[in-house]
């Protein structure tokens, strides 16, 4: 039986309907990002598992109890679920201490003192924030009271660790150092965990498993591995990782290689697939790491002509945009060149064919 399950979740606000019917499981110590553009529905995906906001319908199940049944008009109260959810904001209280915050859960479910200066400063402990114990929020910097909130959902033992974005409010270095603690801390305590972000980056370097949201829709559940590799939609193969389109027309089809004609009269060779059939109309995706600069006298496949039309300094390379056709393909080099005549390599391989009429 999965840790969590949720099963045609819906959310109604008066004609929106901000959560369409969504299902996805996660199993016992699993890390779960729910992933997609602002306004996909993820949050409100994660206070309907906390219990903080009341579904329109479908069923959220915990350990084989039920937390929400539509059709059986069946609500916990957020109370009643040990859920632990840290919010974007912390909400950490002024007044208090980093120790008064974190034993606030503890003193509301009527925990004896001694237990509760234990259990604080185990959980403290645990987010290596024990020595900030006596200081007042607006003495910490936002990593540090991240680690609070954090330890103060931690000191209660939840049965499911709920994150809404985090890690959101933190300069570009010490996210990157909280993602760190904050998966090494999550795999220590095998705590199932359900973590809401919009940021592709921390998806791919923190899940075990990834759900694309778009529209109150899942796009597409896998690993992070399997989401970037194998991208359902051109939507994902965009927004995670971000992606060169070229759209053309199926020329040919032998064996196992697809001949795409492009609209400018250049070609890709692409692996076939079933429903690549002469005259389909299709987008050919490649990620702009697949893109190499070549000499225009190379042998390889698929080779683009085009024109450098942008360049842009990201400090250890440039990354460039070639004028394909109606299209930019952009590719990254150490080289710093200026608007020149350019031909790129792209291996068949690395090439993922979308079929469908019209363009991305």
């Amino acid at each position: 039986m999965p840790k969590l399950s949720v099963s045609g979740l819906t959310k109604q606000f008066g004609d929106v309907r901000a959560v369409d019917g969504i299902s996805f499981e996660a199993k016992d110590g699993e890390f779960i990002t729910l992933l997609g553009p602002s306004g996909c529905g993820k949050s409100t995906t994660l206070f309907a598992i906390a219990g903080l906001d009341r579904p329109t319908g479908g069923r959220i199940q915990l350990d084989g109890r039920v937390f929400f049944d539509g059709s059986a008009g069946l609500f916990v109260p957020p109370e009643a679920r040990n859920c632990g959810l840290v919010f974007q904001s912390y909400a950490l209280w002024p007044h208090m201490t980093v120790a008064d915050n974190v034993a606030f859960p503890l003193r509301v479910r009527g925990v004896k003192k001694k237990q509760i200066a234990a259990e604080v400063e185990k959980s403290l402990a645990l987010v290596e924030m024990e020595s900030y114990a006596q200081r007042y929020p607006h003495e910490l910097s936002g990593g540090q009271q991240q680690r609070v909130a954090l330890a103060r959902t931690l000191v209660f033992r939840p049965s499911l660790l709920l994150l809404d974005e985090p890690l959101s409010n933190l300069d570009a270095k010490l996210r990157l150092r909280a993602r760190g603690w904050l998966k090494q801390l999550q795999s220590q305590l095998n705590i199932t965990t359900i973590f809401v972000t919009h940021d592709q980056t921390e998806a791919l370097s923190l899940s075990d498993r990834i759900v694309v949201m778009d529209g109150g829709r899942i796009m597409q559940v896998g690993t992070p591995q399997e989401i970037y590799q194998d991208p359902a939609t051109p939507f994902i193969a965009d927004f995670i990782g971000g992606s060169n389109f070229l759209s053309g027309t199926v020329a040919t089809v032998t064996g196992n290689v697809a001949l795409v004609s492009l609209p400018d009269g250049q070609t890709l060779s692409v692996s076939a697939s079933p429903e690549l059939t002469p005259g389909r109309q299709v987008t050919v995706s490649v990620r702009p790491e697949e893109v190499h600069l070549v000499h225009e006298s190379d042998p390889r496949p698929n080779l683009l002509h085009g024109r450098i039309v942008q360049r842009e300094y990201l400090g250890p390379r440039y990354q460039y945009s070639v004028s394909i056709g109606d299209r930019l393909v952009r590719f990254e080099t150490v080289e710093n060149l200026g608007s020149v005549d350019a031909t790129l390599a792209v291996s068949p391989e690395s090439c993922t064919v979308f079929a469908f009429n019209g363009k991305h």
